[in-house]
């Protein structure tokens, strides 16, 4: 009887947590949400032109009815409704992604370069926790990275103004900054 409550409840952990990388890249496992929620994660990461291989961990989507979308080292969360929205959701996917490739592989040197050529002040949520979104360094950052790598008219991350957090550099500037920064190439090939 142990035996078979044991077998169940791994098969249902193998069934909630699938370990994925895919064409879009990176090393992630899906927490929750419907199928066609998980394949609007994997779609976003497919759909960008970064290799989220070089991210050097393995990542956890939090898929959560409701949740904010919101990134820590090692975890995702996004909220389920927005998925639902299809490619919508995507530039959110891609910019919560990005979150690790600073987590991961930045330093404080490399975050005071980005600090500047983003013409941000702070870099992420330190000393004036409560200003505006895109007054962080890390929020333009990932913001541009989900821009400059998925440049499509459907990605919500498209600037609309100068003041846009993806608007200070172009997507090319950017993408040469951060081949420079992380000594490769990182688009995928």
């Amino acid at each position: 009887m142990i035996r078979i409550a044991v077998a169940t409840a791994l098969a249902a952990v193998a069934l909630v947590a699938v370990p994925t990388a895919r064409g879009g890249g990176g090393h992630y496992v899906l927490d929750g949400g419907t199928p066609a929620e998980r394949h609007a994660v994997v779609a976003a990461l497919e759909a960008s032109s970064f290799d989220w291989n070089l991210v050097p961990a393995v990542i956890t989507f939090h898929i959560v009815r409701g949740a904010d979308a919101f990134a820590i080292p090692g975890e995702i969360w996004l909220d389920a409704d927005l998925l639902d929205a299809g490619r919508f959701a995507w530039g959110v996917v891609q910019h919560e992604y990005a979150h690790q490739v600073d987590y991961f592989s930045f330093d404080d040197r490399l975050r005071a370069r980005f600090l500047k050529l983003l013409g941000a002040t702070e870099w992420c949520y330190g000393p004036t926790p409560d200003a505006p979104h895109a007054v962080y360094g890390c929020e333009r950052f990932a913001s541009t990275l989900a821009w400059s790598y998925w440049p499509s008219p459907e990605n919500c991350m498209k600037p609309t103004s100068p003041q846009d957090e993806s608007a200070a550099v172009s997507p090319r500037r950017f993408r040469a900054a951060l081949d420079a920064a992380l000594g490769k190439a990182v688009r995928k090939r």
